[in-house]
Parts: C-alpha cells; sequence; structure tokens
C-alpha cells in the first residue's frame, strides 16, 4: 500500500470475513440448543403430557424474561463488528467490558422475576390446572441459569464478532453435552444418586443440569477470552455501567429489544390462547414449535452470521458489497428454508411420534407442520433482513414498521383464528405465517430500496469522531 493511503483506505481493502466460515459453527450451536430443547421435552413427555405442556410453558416464560438481555444483545454484535471493521480494536474492548456488567444487572433482574413472579406469570398466560404442579417449580429452578446465561450470551456474541466462531462452538458442545449428561440421571433418577438420598428430581432436575452446565460454560469463556482476545475483566467490569460504551450499544439495542419484545409479547398471547385451548393442544404446541425449531435454524445462523459479516462491511465502508451479500444471503435462504420445512412435514408422523401415541395429537401436529411451509419463507425475510438492517444500524424501522403486524396479526389473529373463528391450534400456525410474511416483505422493501444506506454512513461517521483509547 502507499504511504500516502489512509488507515481507512486499508480497511476497505481488507478481505471481508466469510459468511460460510461463520454460519456452520452458528448452524451447529443452534441445532444442540435446539436438540437439547427436543430431548428435554421428550423427557418431560415420558412423565406426562401435562409435564411436557408445564416444560413448554415455563421454558416461553424464561425466554419472554430473557429477552431483556436483547436490550444490549441487539446492540453489542452491531456495535464490535463495525468497530472491528473499522479497525478500531481499542472501542471493541471497551465495549466487550461495558457489555459484560449489563450482563449482571440483566441477569439478576430476570433471575429474580422467574423465582418470586412464577405463579403470577404462569396464571397471566392461562396455565391449565394440571400444568401449574410441574410448571411452577420448573420456572423457579430456572432463575439461576438466567444468570448466568446472561455472562455466556455476552461473551459468546464477542467472540464471534471477533470472528472465533469455532472456539464459542467449542463452549457449546461441552455446555449442552454436560447439561445432557446430568439431565437424564437427574430428571429420571439414577441408582448411585438415589443411594446418596437424591431422588428423581423431575423438570427441577433439567434445570439445576442447566445450571451447572452454565456454570462450566462461563469458566470456558473467561478463559478463551484471556487466550484468544486477550481481554482479562476486572472485578470492577462485573458491575460497572459505563454510559459511553453502553450508549453506542444502546443505540442499536433499544430498538432492536423493542422489536423483539413487542414480538414475544405478542408471541406470548398466541401461547396464552393455546392455553384456553386445553392441555392436549398446550402439548400439541410445545412438540410443533420443538420441531419448527429445528426447521427455523438454518435460516436464525444465516441471520446472525449475515449480521456479523455486514458490520464488518460498514465499519469499513464497503456498502455496495454489503447489499450484494444480504440479496445472495437471502436467496440461498429461502430455497433452503422450504426445502426443510417440506422434509419435516413429509416425516411429520414419524417425528410427532417421538412425543407421545396419542393419535389426536399427532394428527394435529402433523398439520402444523404442513402450515410451517408455508410459514418459513416469510420468517427467513425476517431472520436475514433484519439482522442486516441491524448491522447496518437501521435499527428503529423494524420496530416501527412490525409493531401493527405483530398487534394486529400475531396477537390478535391468534385469537380470532383460534378462538373466535374456532380453527383450534391451526389457527394460531396460519397467523404466526400472516405476520412472517407482512413484517418479512416490509424488511426486503427497506433493503431492496436502500434507505438504510444514510445509517450505514452515519454509523461510519460516529466510529470516526469516537476518541482513541489510550
Amino acid at each position: 500500500m502507499p504511504k500516502s493511503a489512509s488507515p481507512r483506505a486499508s480497511v476497505a481493502n481488507t478481505p471481508a470475513p466469510k459468511l460460510l466460515a461463520l454460519a456452520w459453527p452458528l448452524f451447529i450451536e443452534l441445532w444442540l440448543a435446539i436438540a437439547l430443547g427436543l430431548v428435554g421435552t421428550a423427557l418431560a413427555a415420558r412423565i406426562s403430557d401435562a409435564s411436557a405442556g408445564g416444560f413448554a410453558l415455563a421454558n416461553q416464560l424464561a425466554g419472554t424474561l430473557f429477552i431483556l438481555f436483547r436490550v444490549i444483545g441487539a446492540g453489542v454484535s452491531v456495535v464490535l463488528t463495525q468497530s472491528l471493521g473499522a479497525g478500531r480494536r481499542d472501542a471493541a474492548d471497551a465495549v466487550a467490558r461495558a457489555v459484560l456488567g449489563a450482563s449482571s444487572w440483566i441477569g439478576a433482574i430476570t433471575g429474580l422475576a422467574a423465582l418470586v413472579a412464577a405463579a403470577p406469570l404462569l396464571r397471566l398466560l392461562n396455565a391449565p390446572v394440571e400444568v401449574m404442579p410441574s410448571a411452577l417449580p420448573f420456572l423457579q429452578a430456572l432463575a439461576p441459569a438466567l444468570v448466568l446465561d446472561a455472562w455466556n450470551a455476552s461473551m459468546s456474541a464477542v467472540l464471534r464478532a471477533h470472528l472465533r466462531s469455532r472456539e464459542a462452538l467449542m463452549v457449546v458442545v461441552v455446555m449442552q453435552l454436560t447439561h445432557l449428561g446430568l439431565a437424564l440421571p437427574l430428571m429420571l433418577g439414577w441408582g448411585p444418586l438415589q443411594a446418596l438420598g437424591i431422588p428423581p428430581l423431575g423438570l427441577p432436575g433439567y434445570a439445576v443440569a442447566l445450571t451447572l452446565s452454565r456454570v462450566l460454560g462461563l469458566t470456558l469463556h473467561l478463559i478463551l477470552w484471556r487466550s484468544r482476545l486477550g481481554l482479562r475483566p476486572l472485578a470492577s467490569d462485573w458491575w460497572r455501567l459505563p454510559r459511553a460504551e453502553l450508549g453506542a450499544v444502546l443505540h442499536i439495542g433499544l430498538p432492536g429489544a423493542a422489536e423483539n419484545i413487542a414480538y414475544r409479547l405478542a408471541f406470548m398471547v398466541s401461547v396464552g390462547v393455546a392455553g384456553l385451548l386445553g392441555a392436549t393442544a398446550l402439548a400439541t404446541q410445545a412438540y410443533a414449535l420443538q420441531l419448527m425449531g429445528f426447521v427455523m435454524m438454518f435460516g436464525i445462523a444465516t441471520g446472525f452470521a449475515v449480521e456479523i459479516v455486514v458490520g464488518h462491511m460498514i465499519g469499513a465502508g464497503r456498502l455496495h458489497a454489503a447489499h450484494q451479500l444480504v440479496r445472495r444471503a437471502l436467496g440461498r435462504g429461502l430455497v433452503v428454508s422450504v426445502l426443510v420445512a417440506l422434509a419435516a412435514a413429509l416425516a411429520g408422523p414419524h417425528l410427532m411420534a417421538l412425543f407421545t401415541e396419542d393419535p389426536d395429537i399427532i394428527r394435529a401436529g402433523c398439520q402444523l407442520l404442513w402450515l410451517t411451509v408455508l410459514l418459513e419463507p416469510g420468517r427467513t425475510f425476517n431472520l436475514v433482513v433484519i439482522n442486516a438492517l441491524r448491522a447496518a444500524g437501521d435499527a428503529r424501522y423494524p420496530v416501527m414498521a412490525g409493531a401493527a403486524s405483530m398487534l394486529l396479526v400475531l396477537a390478535g389473529g391468534s385469537w380470532l383464528l383460534a378462538i373466535y373463528l374456532d380453527l383450534g391450534v391451526q389457527g394460531l400456525w396460519i397467523a404466526y405465517a400472516l405476520d412472517e410474511w407482512i413484517r418479512g416483505l416490509l424488511m426486503w422493501r427497506r433493503w431492496a430500496s436502500h434507505a438504510w444506506v444514510p445509517h450505514a454512513r452515519a454509523a461510519g461517521r460516529r466510529l470516526r469522531q469516537r476518541p482513541v483509547s489510550a
């Protein structure tokens, strides 16, 4: 490079990270997480269908509480990747330390809510009477894991932003295998444990195993931060909330969190509607959602990888390359999502039989899987394009454009189709599909019209104006 060339030009000429190299570790991470959820649902179903419904309901609530993490989670990856893409490692390290402290506070809030407010939250979702005895202690037992998950999620996001997806995957593999190895004996009982006076714990045993595996994951993340990134958190980093760094994260994270929170709340309305339909409908919903997780994980992995790569490209000022990458990723994602959903629908009777022998549940679950073939292409638009918009700094549009659809189509449509029009749990899936397609097409219109470009240029200006740390 000639001596007269600017650092900005040097960064812009640096090759962009490869999408596939980032996507496949993310894909395996998601597969493991969903597989473990599937195993947990199957183990709960061995106890009873009511326990499976309680497992699903408590997990949905835990996920809703954990959505608070999205306040910083939705912004940390974007700010880090933009900083690294612009060659600002000092700014990236400052953000990583700031997010660690924010995770401590958010984890503590979510864990306390799960512990103290479990009963009213479950009643708010119309939990059937037969489901409450299993769902209540399980949700309370998940509280410590929520605190640990906040730390693990933020530390993993920092690794991925530094293009350390394989290391992040290694931690997930170890955590999930440890969780599985502990969950089986703790839930269903094991001779040596019973000899020590530890009886089968049922669903709380799953939560205990989850907590222990997350402690191990936190330990591994600390080791990798030091050995791979040269980051050694100070004691104060675990509780400090530095304004400047968190301000940059919240600029992206607050709109991103608002979009996630709005979706989660609207989705929880549909879960409440499923509760009104009874324990059988709730179990059908739980089993189908577990299977749908496998269908959508390619789109999720692609969306996360797109966010990382686009963030690096925006930081380096390569806007045209970012646009072309999103177009390619979306095209491939649409094809794969339809093929995977179709395969799941064709295998529906065999897949549903893994959970239950009830013919009514199997038949209804198979119908939901066929509706998933219509749902998934719309979801792919959201998974890929929303992440790209956020990485470009255009974080407010997704929540503003999608809020009405979430409220009217997802939440309102769930009640209208499932209860008022008496379509049952199939009505919920129709509402899901309509909402995903409406929001997905709105997001693609935003990206294709290049309305995100001014936000991307503004992000570049903010990075250049940020003071360099000593």
